[in-house]
């Protein structure tokens, strides 16, 4: 290992100032910051996906943020591949690297490693697509339960890109994907400190509404409009479009919709929250904490 090189992970759930810090960290550190936010990647949503904006990337350099097309496929692995081969150009400018997000999925890609998982072609990733059209998620979700009973019995149901990920794998090989995921960790060649940053839940509750209100000021209804031909896409199946769409279809108001759009994202940040609860490693803190102890920390670790 080389203990010159340190990446240091700022997550923790929706709306609680991982952007802020994680500039003021690379700030200091005279480092870049790699996104790890599985929605930040794709273009077009910025609004909705409270994407850095170009004055805060213009305070420090980001990576893999707005780089993708809403139709691209992009996977956990292909993430990992493409953080590891960029890691050592910024090893070269500095000894940190600090990565910014809450899509845990992402985070373990880069420090813990994805299981080798094949390919899945074109045409059987858009058949799975057809399948997902037809049968919708329900249909795929039969069909994982007789193929990989394992796998059903733990992925998040209300999923798709999951459960979508789940059947192509299956088919691809022809073993169910709970038999290839071996859930054992890579060794990397670089020190890894996690810090995660909370607050009191009605506090951070209430910097989601806040910020959902804002997203509507900032014009998230005219965002969610300018894609809205391409509602079908998985990018586009997140909390923020999937309200704004229903509102568009009628089946909402729109006050509804923008409350079922806080609520919603309370249940996401909940469901964040947990999921974090299962690392020891990560060091809690608040957000409000001084860059200067996140330092003393990174450094004793």
């Amino acid at each position: 290992m080389n203990h010159q090189h340190t990446l240091i992970v700022i997550t923790g759930p929706t709306a609680v100032g991982k952007t802020r810090v994680s500039i003021e960290l690379a700030r200091t550190l005279g480092c870049d910051i790699v996104n790890a936010d599985s929605r930040q990647i794709f273009r077009h949503i910025p609004i909705c996906t409270a994407a850095p904006t170009a004055e805060e990337q213009a305070l420090a350099k980001h990576h893999f943020v707005e780089f993708r097309e809403l139709d691209e496929y992009y996977s956990a692995a292909q993430y990992e591949a493409d953080v590891m081969h960029l890691l050592p150009t910024l090893w070269q400018h500095s000894d940190y690297v600090v990565m910014c997000g809450g899509s845990m999925m992402y985070v373990d890609a880069v420090c813990r490693g994805i299981d080798e998982i094949p390919n899945i072609s074109d045409d059987l990733r858009a058949r799975v697509l057809r399948d997902l059209d037809n049968i919708g998620l329900e249909g795929l979700l039969a069909e994982l339960e007789i193929i990989d009973p394992e796998y059903y019995a733990q992925v998040d149901k209300c999923n798709t890109r999951r459960v979508v990920h789940a059947i192509e794998i299956c088919r691809q090989t022809g073993v169910p994907y709970s038999s290839l995921r071996t859930g054992q960790a890579k060794q990397r060649d670089f020190n890894i400190v996690k810090i995660g940053l909370n607050m009191e839940r009605p506090l951070l509750f209430d910097r989601i509404n806040r910020r959902v209100d804002l997203m509507m000021e900032q014009g998230l209804e005219q965002e969610a409009r300018s894609v809205l031909h391409l509602r079908h896409l998985n990018s586009l199946n997140t909390v923020g479009m999937k309200e704004m769409f229903a509102y568009f279809d009628g089946t909402m108001d729109y006050v509804t919709a923008r409350e079922r759009i806080k609520k919603n994202t309370r249940v996401y940040a909940k469901k964040q929250l947990t999921w974090l609860a299962r690392y020891p490693s990560i060091k809690w803190l608040h957000p409000a904490t001084s860059i200067a102890t996140i330092l003393d920390i990174v450094k004793q670790s």
